[in-house]
């Protein structure tokens, strides 16, 4: 198991400085194609002076000549910038000179709220449903409850925000301030936007709508697997020996059939990143994807790079988690 553990870390750490290193060489192609950002810094077509200009391109690591030249994967840069991540150090922002390291401190805790919603609503519901499907299959409850998914599935998520913003919210807050008062949990759970005071409560409804992300897949995936598992020798056995249906779906069917569904869950948290951005940015939530986003439009490529490295390190992350899951779940894993 050790050695299994050894390998799975090494081959993360590898993939992570793979996908920094590409991040960083796509960002020095954008400067020498595009031009030096930090012109950025001095605002509008001002010219700045040349003094002044090389002092921001040496305080923000840009006064490499690597980046004059086209092609150039600015390794330099690539190795001071890895140096600096180890110590914390994550640069400050073009504009408004703030510290990404304090940025980071308000973005990403509200994105892990996010998506702690997110992925209880998508493993309870999925599981609830495609567990309810197999032990239905072919018969109405089976059909509806995929035509379901799908629909829910084909729906675009910021059709869902938009919605919920604009139609359901409002009312639904209005109804529920008049019974429980403003401060309540019920006042705030439906309100339509993000407040700061509320942190948990607000994200609630956003969390459970990226939650609906690849629901489809996630419950014809469990569907799939334990119908497999449903016409196996032990699930029989267990039959015969007169073990009730709710046990037999919960110990034997169900645990069996968790190899595919951690599978379907690191990839659908990947997936549910796009839906992340959307969410934030319609809801008014101050978490990593709207940082990204907004980076892109202002041009901020030390804060682009920084917000994609926290994804792509918890997007390896979640791949480790699901990979030691599988030694866990069988052990014939680990010695494979």
């Amino acid at each position: 198991m050790g050695r299994y553990i050894i390998r799975r870390l090494l081959q993360s750490l590898l993939t992570l400085g793979i996908v920094l290193f590409l991040l960083h060489y796509l960002t020095a192609l954008s400067v020498q194609v595009r031009g030096n950002p930090a012109l950025l810094f001095f605002g509008g077509d001002r010219t700045p002076d040349p003094g002044m200009l090389a002092q921001v391109e040496r305080l923000y690591g840009l006064d490499n000549k690597c980046y004059e030249r086209v092609g150039d994967p600015c390794l330099s840069p690539f190795v001071d910038r890895l140096q600096n991540f180890v110590r914390g150090d994550f640069g400050t922002t073009l504009n408004g000179n703030r510290d990404v390291g304090q940025l980071l401190g308000i973005y990403i805790p509200n994105t892990l709220r996010l998506f702690v919603f997110a992925t209880i609503t998508l493993v309870v519901v999925s599981m609830v449903l495609g567990t309810w499907a197999a032990r239905h299959r072919g018969r109405f409850i089976d059909h509806t409850v995929r035509g379901t998914t799908i629909l829910a599935d084909s729906v675009p998520v910021f059709l869902i925000l938009l919605s919920y913003v604009y139609i359901v919210a409002v009312p639904l807050t209005r109804w529920a301030r008049g019974i429980w008062g403003t401060e309540s949990f019920m006042g705030q759970v439906f309100r339509p936007n993000y407040n700061a005071d509320y942190p948990w409560t607000t994200i609630i409804i956003p969390g459970i709508i990226v939650g609906t992300v690849g629901l489809a897949t996630m419950t014809r995936l469990i569907r799939a697997a334990q119908l497999e598992n449903l016409g196996s020798d032990f699930v029989r056995t267990a039959k015969a020996k007169g073990l009730k249906p709710m046990r037999i779906t919960i110990v034997h069917v169900i645990r069996n059939s968790m190899i595919p569904i951690v599978t379907g869950i690191g990839f659908l948290f990947a997936f549910m990143l796009s839906g992340a951005v959307l969410t934030e940015g319609v809801m008014g939530i101050p978490g990593m994807g709207r940082m990204i986003f907004q980076a892109v439009q202002r041009q901020e490529g030390n804060l682009v790079i920084v917000g994609l490295t926290v994804s792509a390190f918890v997007v390896v992350f979640v791949s480790l988690i699901v990979d030691l899951l599988y030694a866990a779940l069988d052990p014939r894993i680990r010695y494979e």
